[in-house]
């Protein structure tokens, strides 16, 4: 019987990892070495007589097995037309996700690498020509499984959960004021931009998810791949002041032009965008804080400090709301 304080990650011990991976024919040679990852559990796997292995154990209950191979699905087709995705591994039966002892887990290839210089203008245009291929793709056919990225999911219900269990007495109402004030503004955003369309996307596409070699990167992690519009891919290459801003996404789609024709309306979804992640993020803290390595990664979560941060951080995205979007 599993123990009231055991988390279900707690079972991923050296010896149980190399029997799941062991089930799929390949060899240990125990050398087991855990990368950063919250939401699953990942580590590099050493394989006798070839090259490491990358294994991901998925949390229990967060995806389905249909959603998970959905984007599998996405990456291998990707894949299949040369671009520089890691996809993973298939067994001769054509499967990539695999069952040990009630764990999903899947692997995949190693890729070295480092994250892209974000500040760097060319290789912000080598990211955009490869981001404007992967959304010719993502364009082809919708995700049928996997959610869509919108304010309902990544907004009302979040604020919701936040505001009900976690924010702080002290807090609560300027909490709930304030967000209530921010999604209404998202979704007259949004409802104003009928002409946006969803595709399937990376959906995190942060830079700690490419790893870049030899000119090039390689796209990693499509966990959180959803339908979404395309801007969902490009603003997280952002970062300074407006005009900064405004070169950085020039560059941008001065490659993603090269393969994919870009909606300039979706600029106007940059600040609503980051809104939501921002939202997002907090109530990714709060329910995952019954796993024992989020209080030990993230100890500064949900402390007066923190939420009052929070409210400061949502305030100037409020007033970053009705300044005019981002032009070109």
């Amino acid at each position: 019987m599993q123990a009231t304080n055991e988390h279900p990650f707690d079972r991923l011990t050296p010896s149980f990892i190399m029997d799941a991976i062991e089930t799929q024919g390949f060899y240990c040679d125990c050398r087991i070495f855990a990368l950063n990852s919250y939401e699953n559990r990942v580590y590099q796997i050493g394989i006798e007589d070839t090259d490491p292995l990358i294994a991901k154990f998925y949390r229990p209950e967060r995806w389905t097995n249909q959603q998970i191979i959905e984007e599998h699905q996405f990456t291998q087709e990707l894949a299949e037309q040369e671009l520089p995705v890691v996809a993973p591994w298939q067994n001769d039966a054509g499967e990539s996700l695999f069952d040990y002892q009630d764990f999903r887990f899947t692997l995949y290839p190693r890729k070295g690498g480092h994250a892209p210089e974000l500040d760097n203008l060319e290789h912000l245009k080598v990211l955009g020509r490869l981001l404007g291929r992967i959304h010719l793709i993502g364009a082809r056919t919708p995700f049928f499984d996997r959610p869509k990225l919108d304010s309902q999911t990544f907004g009302h219900q979040n604020v919701a959960l936040i505001g009900e269990k976690f924010i702080p007495t002290d807090y609560r109402e300027s909490y709930q004021s304030l967000t209530r004030d921010l999604l209404q503004m998202i979704d007259e955003r949004f409802a104003r931009l009928p002409n946006i369309r969803n595709i399937r996307t990376h959906g995190d596409c942060h830079s700690g998810n490419m790893l870049w070699r030899d000119g090039a990167p390689n796209f990693v992690d499509f966990d959180d791949a959803r339908m979404a519009p395309a801007m969902q891919d490009l603003w997280m290459l952002l970062s300074g002041e407006q005009e900064q801003q405004r070169l950085q996404m020039e560059k941008i789609l001065e490659g993603y032009h090269d393969f994919n024709d870009f909606n300039f309306q979706e600029l106007q979804l940059i600040e609503p965008l980051r809104t939501l992640r921002i939202i997002n993020y907090s109530a990714w803290l709060a329910t995952r804080w019954d796993d024992p390595a989020f209080p030990r990664t993230f100890p500064w979560f949900n402390t007066l400090q923190y939420w009052g941060e929070h409210i400061l951080e949502l305030r100037e995205q409020f007033s970053a709301l009705q300044e005019p979007a981002l032009s070109l």
